[in-house]
């Protein structure tokens, strides 16, 4: 078994060491990695692998490797009010960080073929919205997800700017892909064991680019009722944001503006910002094959001209930026969730403040 990047310790070195190797090249993206720690999508007993470049899958439980998910992102485009299809939605992780990105004005949708799955992926979600100060810091557009085979969609809905499918796509399935996008539009999916990525130029007008080589298991075919009919899977529907949910965005959006207001009023009191380390530099891999477990495969990456002038030599570690402070005194104070303690502190029931933190009741 093996990856494309080195093991990190934590989920910001495995980031770093994707944005070394290339498969993680834009801000967006970077960021997105950084705010959803992959860990959380993990069962305890099994964290210890959460930072390897690695597949994880335990009974209908699955992950992809990173260096997949990364490269997915980077192929599907991302920018805020875009619509997102996430076929065979798993545990969230990719959903949530799409989300992230979408902005609240977005369309974030997934279809789950395993009930117990969805039930997990809701967990996370929630996990995530309670408990990370990553939430906080962007607009998240919270993806919904659906049970059912993503080849029985229904043929009246919507058809979306961005299509992810996270299975491996018969050839006789290409086109049922395709109808589900819109001109203009980005699906990425494995496709003859590659990782293909198809943009849709025009009502019947496609543009093809083969990403990395891959083999993921195929898609399960679709199983028909005793009266030998198919269940059509209905996607949740693109509707405007209520009156309420709108005022919502708009008060967080509010108070982030005067936490930053303070902010820098704090700093031009003189206040001086605590010194900073730089993240230590990892080594550049470029890696030639890549064999994976449980019926995921990856090969070289596939054309990708900067490789060939990187080195594999290491880089060196570079120093704090104050090198006079003892390293005891730089070790920084617990993360505040400054936007959280605004709201709570606010005058208001605390049913309204649950939900200007997007808290929700079973």
């Amino acid at each position: 078994m093996g990856g494309a990047v080195s093991a990190g310790e934590d989920n910001d070195e495995l980031i770093d060491n994707l944005k070394e190797a290339q498969y993680i090249r834009t801000e967006l993206v970077e960021q997105a990695f950084r705010a959803i720690d992959r860990a959380d999508y993990y069962l305890e007993e099994f964290k210890d692998n959460a930072y390897k470049d690695l597949a994880w899958k335990h009974g209908n439980i699955h992950l992809s490797a990173p260096c997949i998910y990364s490269e997915v992102m980077e192929a599907l485009d991302l920018q805020p009010g875009l619509s997102f299809l996430n076929l065979g939605s798993g545990t969230g992780y990719l959903s949530s960080m799409v989300g992230l990105i979408l902005g609240p004005f977005g369309v974030n949708h997934g279809v789950e073929l395993h009930s117990d799955v969805i039930e997990y992926a809701k967990q996370k979600l929630d996990f995530f919205i309670k408990t990370s100060d990553s939430f906080d810091k962007f607009e998240f557009c919270e993806p919904s997800f659906v049970i059912g085979n993503c080849l029985e969609i229904s043929p009246d809905c919507t058809q979306y700017d961005r299509v992810y499918c996270g299975a491996g796509v018969q050839k006789e399935h290409e086109d049922y892909m395709k109808s589900l996008l819109k001109v203009g539009g980005i699906l990425v999916m494995p496709l003859e064991e590659k990782l293909t990525k198809i943009t849709r130029t025009g009502p019947s007008a496609w543009e093809t680019k083969k990403i990395l080589a891959v083999s993921f298991a195929p898609l399960i075919q679709p199983s028909h009722t005793d009266s030998g009919k198919s269940r059509l899977v209905h996607l949740p529907p693109v509707a405007v944001r209520s009156l309420q949910d709108l005022a919502r965005i708009a008060i967080r959006g509010t108070i982030k503006r005067i936490i930053h207001q303070e902010a820098m009023s704090k700093a031009g009191n003189g206040l001086k910002n605590p010194p900073r380390f730089k993240r230590r530099r990892v080594r550049r891999r470029r890696m030639e094959t890549i064999v994976f477990l449980d019926k995921e495969v990856f090969a070289s990456r596939i054309s990708n001209p900067s490789d060939d002038n990187n080195n594999s030599e290491d880089m060196e570690e570079e120093r704090p930026e104050e090198e006079d402070t003892k390293p005891s005194e730089l070790k920084p104070d617990p993360p505040v969730n400054f936007l959280r303690e605004k709201v709570l502190s606010l005058p208001l029931p605390d049913p309204l403040k649950y939900y200007l933190l997007y808290y929700r009741e079973k």
